[in-house]
């Protein structure tokens, strides 16, 4: 796979959903970009159906996002979900019970690795013991797992994601704080399964003085370059 075809756009900001999401989408769903997603938070559920109705109506592959840690709200989380239509199930800490009702309905669910915390999130943990745990998640029939690298605060975030990414028996989605061009090169080489962007596109890290469509399109463009 490219770099381009493993990029999760995010339609959010400040680790909420953009209320205007849907305008964004359909504003740039002409882009050559497969993975889109958002959080389950910042907009009103019957919004999320209609913005995953729409990316599946573009033939998009859908993303919901749950930074949740009870298991009462991972539930919710995994609720909207599957009410809403989505293909995956990213973050929650991982609970059997969500991992089986997401199973029931086809979804693919990858739930955070490590010991995530707090808002905004921080990554905990060593990376032996996130390896254990997601070696534990794959026998469980898990898809794959959510990996906040650069929210990590026990040590060096590149040497941990790239290590665990080298060494995860399944797919890993590399989220959060991936907004400049140096990372991304970072990215590449550490060839996760996926990785998201979002806030770095509505802060205009790439084209400052450009709009969400021209950041965009300037990824776009660099990516084709790797």
């Amino acid at each position: 796979m490219s770099m381009l075809d493993k990029i999760i756009i995010m339609l959010t900001h400040n680790d909420k959903t953009v209320p205007n999401a849907i305008e964004f989408f359909e504003e740039n769903k002409d882009l050559p970009i497969q993975f889109w997603g958002f959080k389950d938070v910042g907009m009103e559920r019957n919004k999320m159906k209609a913005l995953c109705e729409k990316m599946r109506a573009s033939g998009k592959t859908s993303f919901l996002e749950v930074v949740s840690y009870t298991e009462e709200e991972c539930m919710r989380g995994a609720e909207i979900a599957v009410e809403c239509g989505f293909d995956y199930l990213l973050g929650t800490l991982y609970y059997d019970k969500v991992a089986k009702y997401i199973q029931q309905h086809n979804l693919k669910y990858c739930p955070f690795a490590g010991k995530v915390s707090q808002s905004p999130s921080i990554l905990e943990g060593t990376l032996e013991e996130m390896l254990a745990q997601e070696a534990l998640f794959a026998e469980k029939g898990v898809f794959g797992t959510d990996l906040l690298g650069y929210r990590y605060v026990a040590g060096d975030p590149n040497v941990l994601s790239a290590e665990y990414i080298k060494n995860a028996k399944n797919p890993v989605i590399l989220a959060g704080s991936i907004g400049s061009e140096d990372r991304i090169k970072l990215v590449k080489e550490m060839n996760p399964w996926a990785f998201t962007m979002g806030s770095a596109l509505f802060t205009k890290n790439f084209v400052k003085n450009g709009s969400f469509r021209d950041n965009l399109i300037h990824v776009v463009k660099f990516l084709e370059t790797l």
